[in-house]
């Protein structure tokens, strides 16, 4: 009995015989629905923190540069997950998070206008380059490099909001409910990866996420905290 690329028949096989399942039957299941559920939440895990901007008509904390670089990572991950053939519970999320990520790019430049030279040229840079990227056409040897380059693209793209957080003792528009899908989805998809037999690059892919966007969690409780604190007592 299948259902999306889902085996239940072991699970149910088992309890109509009064035994709970086996653990190499069930993980796999599990990671499965888990993997569909992060596929799921993908949808909306961005409108949160757009919705925070366009309610507030600001982009005050926000580094755009991150949100650049966190573009880029999610283009490169989508494509590579694509041509290795992985099952789409395994990285269905990188697609919709792709499409949030450039349309959040997009509302950060109006609320930051005016917008310099620099900013035009990586945008139009990446326009240029995406498609050939999402299409595969590229050299595999290239292809794995850009892969491998691309955690290192999502560290730097957690960096300077990190910093900025740090320098402003605050996160300004930063959305909690945003980061803390981000942090969830992480964790999740360590599990997943693992077993799914992903390649050890995208496990450490996952992995340096939990440890980026928990960062950017804490500081979004720390520096919310204080800032309660500071209202309390000018009240």
């Amino acid at each position: 009995m299948e259902f999306f690329g889902m085996d239940f028949s072991c699970v149910f096989g088992s309890l109509s015989h009064g035994k709970f399942p086996e653990k190499d039957c069930l993980l796999p299941l599990i990671s499965k629905l888990l993997g569909y559920c992060i596929v799921a939440a993908s949808t909306t895990v961005k409108l949160p923190q757009i919705m925070k901007i366009l309610k507030h008509q600001s982009v005050r904390g926000l580094s755009v540069i991150s949100f650049e670089l966190e573009v880029v990572g999610y283009t490169i991950a989508l494509a590579y997950c694509v041509h290795k053939g992985l099952p789409f519970s395994a990285y269905g999320e990188l697609a919709f998070l792709l499409v949030q990520a450039i349309i959040l790019v997009a509302v950060i430049y109006y609320y930051s206008q005016p917008i310099g030279m620099k900013t035009w040229i990586r945008a139009l840079l990446y326009c240029a380059l995406a498609p050939t990227v999402l299409a595969g056409q590229i050299n595999p040897v290239l292809f794995e490099a850009l892969y491998a380059s691309q955690h290192a693209i999502f560290l730097f793209s957690r960096i300077p909001q990190i910093w900025k957080n740090f320098s402003n003792k605050s996160t300004g528009e930063l959305s909690f409910l945003t980061s803390l899908m981000n942090f969830g989805g992480s964790m999740v998809r360590v599990f997943t990866s693992i077993q799914e037999n992903a390649p050890r690059s995208v496990l450490m892919g996952s992995a340096l996420s939990i440890a980026t966007n928990g960062t950017i969690l804490s500081q979004i409780i720390l520096y919310q905290k204080r800032d309660v604190k500071k209202e309390k007592k000018t009240e």
